[in-house]
């Protein structure tokens, strides 16, 4: 296979260029069937339980889809005729919002009182331009007084105010991102209009629409800034390290056609981008780049020595091919059991990745080594002795072999431990840097009104019109009570609230009867007189399904982690099911899923990682042909995540899905600079060398290679860091933390542990 390979790269070198180009152009023509999906439903499967609950909900009842426009004013109070006149005029605009159902605000809640003994239902702010301060403050007290409206639409202290824009969005559009962008533009544009009519309000946008075209923004503006500008920096800093232009744009030949090759393929297999895939082409340029920094480093040293450019290049094929094959191998192993993730968008990344691993070495040993045959590359000065840098830190290692072995086993051991002690927090709102729009109106409305996170519970009757027996209200009314105990809850409301005033009103507005009616029958009429005297737009199909037979809860919770969303469903449960048995209770919403995700892809990603490391370390060994090197390669092989992770806990102490992803990201890399290592220091041995000559061996020609991949990429991962994204500029600094992590263990323990553990060890005859 060896010479089969050196023959056509380096004696057919044009045909091979012109076979590999052919085929890349041709997968590259599958990109434009690329599409990316913003919308947070990606990260589920279409069966899974948390999301099959909480679309059954969305059918049931109104969809909660929606655009929440926070209004406070400089004044610091909203009950104003400026500002009524202003909600007004908004709520009436932001009905022509493309697949607006519904509106709600402070001006056209349905407002019911008794006039005599007929019950009045009417907007709760008259249509007129001026009001006295009696109805200002008759406004003010009707409103603050009503459960369903403070801490809802109107802050306790008056100073902000709220208007929910509900919206059905077609459930046939495969392009979920446009539609999202299209009401997202006309709401941004009603704002802009009012903003110049009103300096003195402050607006912000939060909810489901807001957050999913966020997600899009946010991860567009990186794909379309920070990932390219990364990229270049990269290849720039391989140039000035390799010290070589054409060996740098060879390089950069090979790392734009696996990238584009790669991302053409996902767009012929009809592949979408996500907030996960769009890391593909950061995945193939990480093994790309280690892959060719090898091939031509090595060929830089054997020029160095005097060999020329085809046996430089031959001389390198045969040292690494190898090693290039076990990284790919083993990398791609680690990719493919992301298959195993619960999240299809982080499924689909694992098996784009293991595909552009796989380009990424057919390249490597046949395309790239072609480009050496045929490209002038020389270099500045032969007579420099190779890697005298390599010689002194590898005579240091050998002389410090105890002490470093020593220091080195108790750091790894201590600050691995706090690897585990990170706990899950998967927040949406938190995946944004608090200088993005959706953050700090996030911010604000938690701040000034309530919680942006949504939680509904759906009670089942399980029989028509079973939401006016008054057992069922004193459910929702004990439920809705309960909620507003828990320090979680910033507010809840539910149809018992409705039932209770609509029987004040119906006995002259006495507040003794606020209460639950104590007939069914009554119960039924008061919800059905009510109804049929509510204008278009403003039912309660939004609480109630049609029948009657189920009702919603909803809570409104403030800044809320992962592990507390989890605990509040069970606690939940748990009270509803011992208090009242006989009714059907579910939970549903988008924060449970993302807490259930979040919790089920990192168990799922640690099984697939210790899964990937016994498949890595069983081709080691095999490859290698030795079971001490594959026994002595797990440690640096799973120590730079451990590691990684601890000096985590140390920074965050917090991990999210993007985190997730990075042990199986970085593994790759990790396997590259052991493997190399290893490989170098096999062949030392099986030649005949000692144990130390054979360390020696390998610092002289691999550890410049591993130097110039680790500052180049972590430098590359680096830049992430400006990212507003989260889940990118998390991602950025722990696989940065990672790969330097990896190259320190690689140079420090590593060879203490060979020179301790294989120092018995009988040289064997050549492998190779």
């Amino acid at each position: 296979m060896k010479k089969l390979i050196e023959y056509w790269a380096t004696e057919r070198p044009w045909l091979v260029i012109a076979l590999f180009v052919i085929a890349s152009v041709t997968a590259i023509a599958g990109a434009k069937n690329l599409y990316f999906r913003g919308d947070y439903q990606v990260f589920f499967e279409d069966d899974y339980g948390p999301l099959a609950d909480f679309e059954h909900m969305q059918k049931v009842f109104t969809k909660t889809e929606n655009v929440a426009i926070l209004m406070i004013p400089e004044s610091g109070d909203v009950v104003t005729t400026d500002m009524l006149n202003l909600v007004r005029e908004f709520t009436d605009m932001s009905w022509q919002t493309p697949y607006s159902s519904r509106v709600d605000s402070l001006t056209n809640f349905q407002y019911t009182w008794s006039e005599y003994d007929d019950m009045m239902v009417d907007n709760l702010v008259p249509d007129q331009d001026e009001f006295t301060s009696e109805e200002l403050e008759r406004i003010r007290s009707i409103a603050l007084d009503e459960p369903s409206l403070r801490g809802n639409l109107i802050s306790p202290d008056s100073k902000a105010t709220m208007i929910n824009i509900i919206l059905q969005l077609p459930d046939d559009q495969t392009d979920k991102t446009a539609i999202v962008s299209k009401v997202k533009l006309y709401v941004d544009g009603m704002i802009e209009k009012l903003k110049q009519e009103h300096p003195g309000v402050s607006f912000y946008q939060t909810g489901v629409i807001p957050m999913n075209y966020a997600f899009a923004a946010e991860a567009r503006k990186d794909m379309q800034t920070l990932i390219p500008i990364m990229l270049v920096v990269v290849v720039g800093m391989i140039g000035l390290m390799m010290r070589s232009a054409l060996a740098t744009v060879a390089v950069s030949v090979v790392l734009v056609l696996a990238i584009g090759a790669t991302m053409g393929l996902a767009g012929w297999w009809n592949y979408f981008l996500s907030v996960a895939t769009i890391n593909v082409p950061i995945v193939v340029f990480i093994i790309g780049v280690a892959d060719c920094v090898h091939i031509a480093a090595t060929m830089q040293y054997a020029q160095k020595l005097g060999k020329g450019r085809k046996e430089a290049v031959v001389y390198s094929l045969d040292l690494n091919w190898v090693p290039i094959f076990i990284t790919s191998a083993t990398t791609a192993v680690g990719f493919l059991t992301l298959t195993m993730s619960d999240s299809p968008v982080f499924a689909d990344f694992g098996l784009l990745c293991a595909v552009g691993v796989t380009i990424c070495y057919l390249m490597s040993i046949l395309f790239f080594p072609a480009l050496l045959t045929v490209m002038p590359i020389r270099l500045a000065d032969k007579t420099e002795k190779p890697s005298p840098e390599m010689h002194w830190l590898a005579d240091k290692v050998i002389k410090y072999k105890t002490p470093l072995l020593i220091f080195l086993s108790i750091v790894t051991v201590l600050v691995g431990s706090l690897a585990f002690k990170n706990d899950l927090n998967d927040m949406p709102i938190e995946y944004f840097a608090e200088s993005t729009e959706f953050r700090q109106a996030a911010q604000a409305q938690n701040d000034n009104l309530s919680g942006v996170m949504r939680v509904d519970f759906a009670l089942y009757s399980h029989e028509e019109g079973g939401i006016s027996e008054p057992e069922f209200i004193y459910a929702l009314e004990q439920f809705q009570q309960w909620l507003n105990e828990q320090p979680e809850v910033e507010h809840a409301s539910s149809l018992a609230d409705i039932y209770k005033r609509l029987n004040k009103n119906m006995h002259a507005d006495d507040e003794s009867w606020y209460k639950i009616p104590e007939d069914r029958e009554l119960a039924a009429q008061y919800l059905l007189l009510y109804e049929m005297s509510l204008p278009y737009g403003l039912d309660l199909n939004n609480q109630i399904n049609i029948d009657k037979s189920a009702a919603r809860v909803t809570a409104i919770m403030g800044d809320t982690g992962t592990q507390e969303i989890l605990d509040f469903e069970i606690s939940s449960k748990a009270w509803f099911e011992e208090n009242f048995p006989g009714i059907e209770m579910k939970v549903a919403s988008p924060a449970i899923m993302f807490s259930h995700i979040g919790l089920t892809n990192m168990h799922s990603m640690i099984k697939s990682l210790f899964i990937a490391i016994l498949l890595i370390s069983g081709i080691m060994m095999f490859a290698l042909k030795s079971l001490r090197l594959g026994a002595i390669s797990l440690i640096p092989t799973l120590s730079p995540a451990l590691v990684g992770f601890g000096i985590w806990f140390l920074i965050s102490g917090y991990l999210n899905l993007g985190l997730s992803i990075v042990a199986s990201m970085t593994l790759g890399i990790i396997v590259d600079d052991c493997v190399h290592f290893l490989a170098k220091y096999k062949r030392a041995r099986a030649d005949g060398m000692s144990t130390e000559e054979a360390v020696r061996y390998a610092f002289v020609n691999v550890g410049r290679a591993l130097v110039i991949t680790t500052v180049v990429l972590s430098v590359g991962f680096s830049i992430l860091l400006m990212s507003a994204f989260r889940l990118n500029s998390d991602m950025g600094l722990a696989t940065t933390i990672v790969l330097i992590t990896a190259l320190v263990i690689d140079f420090l323990f590593l060879p203490p542990l060979l020179l301790v553990l294989d120092k018995d060890k009988k040289p064997k005859a050549a492998a190779q």
